[in-house]
């Protein structure tokens, strides 16, 4: 089990549908083996320039251990999730 960084900006949207959003990465992660150490949401920020034609995004970070497949399945759900501006996984340098 090795610890990593996944940080990831959701789309503005209502609060409902974001928690519901990060919500799923969290049960995602747990479903293949891994556990979700620390959640800290940022909340809406102003971005640095525009991503998708949106000028804000909602922050959230997840410190995570897990295996490496966990997190190659959790990149790939969310290259592949619409409401995501961005994402961003990496080794945790905490052991």
């Amino acid at each position: 089990m090795r610890k990593y960084e996944v940080i990831f900006i959701v789309k503005p949207m209502e609060e409902e549908a974001t928690n519901a959003v990060i919500e799923k990465f969290s049960k995602l992660i747990v479903a293949n083996g891994g556990t979700v150490d620390k959640e800290d949401r940022w909340g809406k920020k102003r971005l640095a320039y525009e991503i998708k034609d949106e000028s804000e995004g909602y922050y959230c970070l997840f410190n995570v251990t897990c295996e490496p497949a966990c997190v190659a399945e959790c990149d790939r759900v969310m290259k592949i999730t619409d409401e995501l501006l961005k994402h961003m996984i990496v080794k945790s340098d905490e052991e």
